[in-house]
């Protein structure tokens, strides 16, 4: 079995700004790069996990979505770092579909193609809703960081709290 990191995209991978569909607009946070690859170094297989409403909404068509996340992963690509697969959901939050989270569709398609070993994997992402999709997929490993989404910290849930991506090191040690 594979031991995985899920990864929120909006806050966590780049700066949230409200619906990024455009490449001009994504700017990558700082350390982001040199955090996955440490965590590609230490086996994880790396999936990033999105709630992307804007497409529900009609605020950016699928396909603009589609060729930005392209380009990030050949950004990554660049830098020697895989990943895996980019999952996503395009429903407003009135949908009730199962893939948005908190809900587990997104993990739960994963877990079809892979043998994840959700027991030493984790999940990072900004929100609430992110921590309570790792608490509901049964990932016992979460972080919450503060580079996206204002969260009350007194109430998060989540495993660890860190600044940004960047601090990874800080908590992910094997």
């Amino acid at each position: 079995m594979q031991k995985a990191f899920f990864i929120d995209r909006d806050g966590v991978i780049n700066i949230d700004k409200n619906y990024v569909y455009k490449i001009d607009d994504f700017e990558f946070i700082e350390g982001v790069f040199d955090s996955f690859k440490y965590l590609q170094e230490k086996g994880y297989k790396l999936f990033i996990i999105t709630n992307q409403s804007g497409i529900g909404r009609g605020y950016y068509k699928e396909e603009e979505f589609l060729e930005l996340t392209s380009w990030m992963k050949q950004q990554f690509d660049k830098k020697g770092i895989q990943i895996e697969e980019v999952k996503y959901c395009p429903h407003s939050p009135e949908s009730n579909c199962n893939c948005r989270k908190p809900k587990t569709g997104m993990i739960d398609e994963i877990l079809k193609s892979y043998d994840i070993d959700l027991e030493n994997s984790w999940l990072i992402g900004d929100k609430d809703s992110d921590i309570n999709c790792a608490i509901n997929a049964g990932i016992k490993n979460s972080i919450q960081v503060k580079s996206g989404q204002e969260f009350d910290e007194k109430k998060s849930q989540a495993t660890f709290i860190i600044n940004s991506i960047k601090e990874i090191k800080k908590v992910v040690t094997i």
